[in-house]
């Protein structure tokens, strides 16, 4: 929004902004925010930032834990839901002594990365479409303890609403892709989101609702810059799970709320641009993708294990790759193949817009650092001129769930559990640490948070295993 400080500054005084917002991310994709008065945004913020631990949010030990926060001026907006005028930042993170960016922010991972990109001279730019996949529910509780484990959720769209009587619109399971009011119950608050977030800069394409029946939505924004489409992915988790509250309602990303209904992904478009030009399009190619983008498929698919550790980082992202659902639970691509690990759009054909997306990442994932993960798999592809199709990754447009499982069996398998992923990763990093875009030390401390994570959930019963085990 702005170029520089004082651009910033005579905003803030000529719109009567009070207060001044900075949020961060911290490593695992959660943003976290603190204000400052508007007397106290001057020109040596921008040199001396604004303290705050490090430790506290998982981005430096606790013996090193002082960092600070160096608002940027371009990602500014009025944040659309202060009650008092104030103008929101995103942030980079500083050393609180040298002031040097810190090598480990989110941000400058992925900044790395996409100059990582430019350093090998195979494009000067990467776009990147996220799609957004998320339930809106009226009510969740959720309860941990010595003797209990549950949790329930209540959407108003859910038809086992139906034996209560009422307008009798509910949404089969499985059967919300596209509905419309009355059974879409949620296109005023999905459009409220989407205004919000034009009104703030993030362009929306559409939004719909989508397969899962008792309230999944999607919002899906234009191909943009990696930094922005980060940015973006940040903006609209905040501005959907905002709106939401204010209507009364609540908002969740996770891929599995639901038993037997569809999963929440965040499938991202991916292209490389050098001069303008599409470096993934060839019209000679009868899938229209050049040999530039069939070794970045090459890449992306021989590293997705390693690299689904950062895309799909969580121990509910395993519950949504499971077979009998669109979610992709093997390597390979397809032109249309909604089950592929990556499928080509065959809507898109023209120059500009020809493209794959890989298709088993969600929300869970910290943006910043699964776009990181994905680009630099895919550029060791194409240095290495990884081929896909030697590689066995297809392309393959059968429904591979009709196959015999010995025929399946010949496709690489995505991982199935966060430990799996975890252990991938261990083994397969080399890609990320080129160019100084990952470390060793942060993937250290990635495989041993989230493992911890996985073992808190095995160490515990589970609901289902009472019902299954109880009487034995």
């Amino acid at each position: 929004m702005f170029t520089d400080f004082t651009e910033a500054s005579t905003f803030v005084s000529d719109n009567g902004i009070r207060l001044v917002d900075l949020k961060f991310s911290d490593l695992w994709g959660r943003w976290h925010h603190v204000t400052i008065s508007a007397k106290e945004f001057t020109p040596s913020l921008m040199n001396t930032g604004v303290g705050f631990d490090g430790s506290s949010v998982g981005l430096k030990s606790v013996k090193s834990g002082d960092m600070a926060l160096i608002p940027d001026l371009g990602t500014a907006f009025v944040d659309p839901f202060s009650e008092i005028p104030t103008l929101s930042f995103l942030c980079n993170t500083i050393e609180a002594d040298t002031k040097v960016l810190f090598h480990s922010d989110p941000r400058e991972i992925n900044r790395r990365a996409e100059a990582y990109l430019l350093s090998t001279g195979l494009a000067d730019e990467s776009r990147w479409g996220p799609e957004f996949e998320f339930y809106v529910f009226n009510d969740v509780s959720f309860e941990n303890g010595i003797n209990i484990a549950s949790y329930s959720v209540d959407s108003v769209e859910g038809n086992w609403h139906n034996a209560q009587g009422g307008h009798g619109h509910f949404i089969p399971i499985h059967g919300g892709y596209h509905a419309i009011p009355p059974k879409d119950q949620l296109h005023n608050i999905r459009s409220k989101m989407a205004i919000t977030l034009e009104e703030i800069g993030v362009p929306v394409k559409y939004h719909h609702h989508e397969v899962g029946g008792p309230g999944q939505c999607e919002i899906e924004t234009p191909l943009m810059g990696m930094l922005s489409a980060c940015d973006a992915s940040m903006l609209v988790k905040y501005v959907t799970k905002m709106v939401a509250h204010d209507e009364g309602q609540t908002v969740t990303f996770l891929p599995k709320p639901l038993y037997g209904e569809a999963g929440n992904g965040m499938h991202f478009h991916q292209q490389l641009f050098l001069e303008g030009k599409n470096q993934f399009y060839d019209p000679k190619s009868p899938i229209l993708l050049s040999q530039m983008a069939l070794y970045y498929i090459g890449g992306l698919l021989k590293h997705a294990p390693a690299v689904l550790a950062f895309t799909n980082p969580s121990t509910n992202s395993y519950r949504r790759l499971v077979p009998g659902f669109e979610a992709p639970v093997n390597a390979f691509f397809s032109m249309g193949n909604r089950s592929a690990a990556i499928r080509i759009p065959k809507y898109a054909t023209e120059p500009e817009k020809v493209r794959f997306e890989f298709r088993p990442p969600d929300a869970t994932c910290n943006p910043y650092l699964a776009t990181a993960a994905m680009l630099m798999a895919g550029v060791d592809g194409i240095l290495n001129k990884i081929d896909p199709t030697a590689e066995g990754f297809g392309p393959i447009d059968e429904n591979i769930f009709s196959w015999t499982p010995e025929r399946r069996a010949t496709i690489k398998s995505l991982p199935t559990s966060l430990e799996e992923a975890l252990k991938a990763l261990d083994a397969d990093h080399q890609f990320l640490l080129k160019g100084q875009v990952f470390s060793e030390e942060l993937i250290a401390s990635w495989i041993q948070a989230k493992t911890n994570e996985d073992y808190q959930l095995r160490a515990r019963p589970h609901p289902y295993e009472i019902e299954l085990y109880f009487d034995l």
